[in-house]
């Protein structure tokens, strides 16, 4: 198998303000190979596949096992973690590009910190007042530490940002990764306490009712976390609040 190669195409951008171009790569393939490797070998000797120096391509990665979510991109036209993607797995060439909805930095590379202004948003924290030890907190049943669990694994990677149809500049919406969390923080016994804060900011704009439950983001978020199901819910505790607050004007 010495002889058989691997061919990328990858889309490149040297800054937000200049036009995108392609490049193709070719590596020689051996046993084990993922994409992020593939890039590393590319940054050692970055030479396109018709023999031209280049510079290496720049993306964002850390942990290479699917935890830190910062390998995020569309790979063959799909949104996925790149550290494991198997090239074995993907049809050549393979090709290569940075999430499409959100600011390009340079080549696969972009800017997803609005995820992050999302989540500060619907304050997606459990509330600790000052440094000092507060002693033992209040107790979760182990059925609400088994329906939390799978909430608590999201990477932040925007693979469900990425995907879905209602996220854009046009409707501000904060996304599926955003609204479980609020799920996630409700049910924490301390972290309730400011649930009536996360469900009004789920009423404004861009809030939980942009939402056009295309189903996109359970499809294709690489934790398998129940994200249609944590937006049905918190959409009923949103529900409940706003009538709750009708009737008490």
């Amino acid at each position: 198998m010495a002889d058989k190669k691997v061919t990328f195409k990858i889309k490149r951008q040297e800054n937000p303000k200049t036009s995108s171009r392609w490049e193709e790569f070719e590596l020689n393939w051996h046993s084990g190979m993922n994409v992020i490797s593939s890039l590393m070998e590319i940054a050692a000797n970055p030479v396109t596949r018709d023999g031209k120096t280049t510079t290496p391509i720049t993306y964002d990665s850390n942990c290479l096992e699917e935890i830190c979510g910062s390998c995020a991109m569309l790979i063959n036209g799909k949104a996925r973690m790149a550290c494991s993607a198997l090239v074995d797995k993907l049809e050549q060439p393979i090709k290569l590009e940075p999430f499409s909805k959100f600011p390009i930095v340079r080549d696969l590379a972009v800017d997803r910190s609005v995820l992050f202004e999302n989540l500060k948003a619907v304050k997606a924290w459990v509330p600790v007042d000052g440094t000092y030890d507060l002693g033992s907190g209040p107790r979760m049943t182990m059925e609400a530490q088994e329906e939390a669990y799978p909430l608590s694994n999201c990477i932040s990677c925007c693979c469900c940002m990425e995907v879905c149809p209602q996220f854009n500049d046009d409707t501000g919406f904060v996304g599926a990764a955003a609204i479980s969390q609020v799920r996630l923080f409700n049910a924490h016994p301390t972290g309730a306490s400011l649930q009536r804060e996360r469900l009004t900011a789920l009423m404004g704009d861009g809030g939980i009712q942009e939402c056009g439950y295309a189903q996109n983001c359970v499809e294709i978020c690489p934790k398998e976390i129940p994200l249609t199901t944590s937006i049905s819910q918190v959409a009923g505790q949103v529900m409940k609040q706003a009538i709750g607050d009708l009737f008490r004007k």
